[in-house]
């Protein structure tokens, strides 16, 4: 085995081709992927957790690789990016007025994608396709444009009642999900939630919900075998994971031994080797 890299891990880097290109961000430097897939790699964690805000040493990680204390602190850990209808920038208690400012006060897209079934979702306009890659989908469609991140929340919500706004991750990784006509979809599924849109308009204007008329985007994952059985790696009960690399998708890494989310192991210092 030769060492590739060594530092805290970072959610892979993705670029949208004829098959999505990963890069694992380890400390300062990026392994490409793509040329590991089929070969053997260990990840080995040294027992260290950096913040990925302050940068101290912690015994835990609390919101995707912060400590305690930045967790408390930052927007970017607040409930309301999980639960973005409950916004409260308006009210004056945002935990960091210029942070929302940046991210949340700004347009956002509502999409359906296929992550191995309909789903409903959100994200900053600057994150399509990331979004849809990071989460596995096989398609995705933007269906409304709208102002805010609030806004866009407040639309998954009503869209939610009819179809699902969350992954199911193991049916993810045993396949990919038949296509779907996105677009078929949205045409039903919009009158649903017209009260809601007109609603919004009539609070926040006329231009704070626009229905958009886009083309399905298709991803493909660089994966050689589906497992059968889905059994996870856990850096915290297990710090050596190593295995036959199968393929990538979503921000998990499909190994012979199991799968692992490098996304949930934000801030962890590894070793990253390959045969």
């Amino acid at each position: 085995m030769s060492l590739l890299a060594s530092g805290t891990l970072s959610k892979m880097r993705a670029s949208l081709e004829s098959t999505v290109q990963y890069r694992l961000p380890v400390g300062d430097e990026e392994v490409d992927l793509s040329p590991l897939i089929g070969k053997t790699i260990t990840l080995n964690h040294t027992g260290n957790i950096f913040c990925a805000s302050c940068g101290k040493k912690t015994k835990k990680s609390y919101s995707q690789g912060h400590c305690f204390v930045c967790m408390k602190k930052l927007a970017s850990c607040d409930m309301c990016i999980m639960k973005p209808e409950t916004c409260h920038y308006d009210e004056g208690t945002c935990r960091e007025p210029e942070w929302g400012e940046a991210n949340c006060m700004v347009d956002h897209f509502v999409y359906l994608s296929n992550t191995s079934s309909l789903k409903v979702g959100i994200t900053r306009h600057t994150q399509i396709p990331t979004r849809w890659i990071d989460q596995g989908a096989t398609q995705g469609l933007p269906i409304l444009k709208v102002k805010t991140r609030q806004i866009s929340g407040l639309i998954e919500v009503e869209l939610a009642k009819h179809i699902a706004d969350k992954t199911n991750w193991r049916t993810l990784l045993k396949q990919d999900g038949a296509p779907l006509e996105l677009v078929d979809q949205a045409k039903a599924l919009l009158p649903l939630v017209a009260d809601k849109i007109e609603e919004i308009r009539a609070k926040y204007g006329e231009d704070a919900v626009v229905v958009l008329n886009e083309s399905i985007t298709p991803l493909s994952y660089p994966v050689n075998t589906y497992p059968t059985k889905i059994t996870s790696h856990n850096f915290d009960k297990q710090p050596l994971v190593t295995g036959l690399l199968q393929g990538i998708k979503g921000q998990y890494l499909i190994l012979d031994t199991g799968v692992i989310n490098i996304r949930k192991f934000t801030s962890y210092e590894v070793e990253v080797s390959a045969e």
